[in-house]
């Protein structure tokens, strides 16, 4: 069995699978979870002591009963398409989790050629597996990126597709970041300090956040591609496409928050979770 291992090391997440489940509980006992109803969802990726909480909310509220979630996120150029990991597990400190080959197999024909396989590492999908692991212990995975571009949203209608033909209870992640903020990042547009801070939010992260909850796809990449207002949004597009075949109408925003907020520093970073769920005429049995 080929095996994805982990690239990241403790920090962004826990190295243990007893400290891992020690975080996961330390984060469900923090506040209430979502209705597990959702067909799909938008978490952020950066370490999980800055944004790991808002993920596993966004996780709480997939239906129980997916038998795949596949991980879509990005670190692309607009011009790369979409890449998958081509092995047969990944490894988490819980374990390995096993992908859907079966799923990666009827989607093929829609990967950047030749020939899409993702050998890079990156940290957009791995932080989320343990998260995967834990909720669905008994679920498969799949590893993929989108680049920010319309492909990404053809991606989504494409999972929605191939689950229907397999006969599969699939949700997908987008895996997306907000602003990146700072000299870190160079990008300042609003200077420094409490200015700054408040146009990320009120400003440049809630414009992309509505067009999420709008379930505006094109505006959503338009807007992150025009003001720098989110890093992977590829993952946040293919995530919406999926939800729009399940007639989905808005999305549901579970948590906000910068990394200023746990660490005032003048460049940070924003993020977001963000849950899509079928009305009850439209929701997969």
């Amino acid at each position: 069995m080929t095996i994805r291992q982990r690239v990241l090391p403790p920090g962004w997440y826990p190295g243990s699978g007893e400290e891992t489940r020690r975080t996961i509980e330390n984060y469900i006992a923090s506040g209430p979870a979502p209705e597990p109803s959702a067909v799909a969802g938008v978490a952020p990726h950066a370490g999980w002591a800055f944004s790991g909480r808002i993920a596993l909310r966004v996780l709480l509220g997939f239906r129980r009963s997916v038998e795949t979630v596949v991980v879509v996120g990005g670190h692309l150029p607009p011009s790369a398409g979409v890449l998958a990991a081509p092995e047969e597990g990944y490894e988490t400190p819980l374990g390995v989790l096993s992908a859907d080959l079966e799923l990666l197999e009827e989607i093929s024909g829609f990967l950047s050629a030749p020939p899409g396989e993702d050998r890079v590492p990156d940290n957009t999908v791995e932080v989320q597996l343990p998260f995967l692991k834990y909720l669905f212990p008994d679920a498969r995975a799949l590893a993929l990126r989108a680049a920010p571009s319309e492909a990404a949203e053809e991606l989504g209608r494409e999972i929605r597709r191939a689950a229907d033909s397999l006969g599969r209870t699939v949700a997908v992640l987008g895996s997306t970041d907000l602003t990146h903020y700072g000299s870190n990042y160079g990008f300042s547009p609003a200077g420094r300090g409490e200015r700054a801070v408040e146009w990320v939010k009120e400003v440049n992260d809630r414009a992309f956040i509505e067009s999420l909850l709008e379930m505006d796809g094109p505006g959503a990449l338009r807007h992150a591609g025009e003001n720098q207002s989110a890093c992977s949004a590829g993952g946040a597009a293919a995530a919406l496409a999926f939800a729009r075949t399940f007639g989905v109408e808005r999305g549901e925003l579970v948590e906000y928050s910068t990394s200023y907020d746990l660490h005032p520093d003048e460049s940070f970073v924003g993020y977001a979770g963000v849950v899509y769920r079928p009305g009850p005429a439209d929701s997969p049995e």
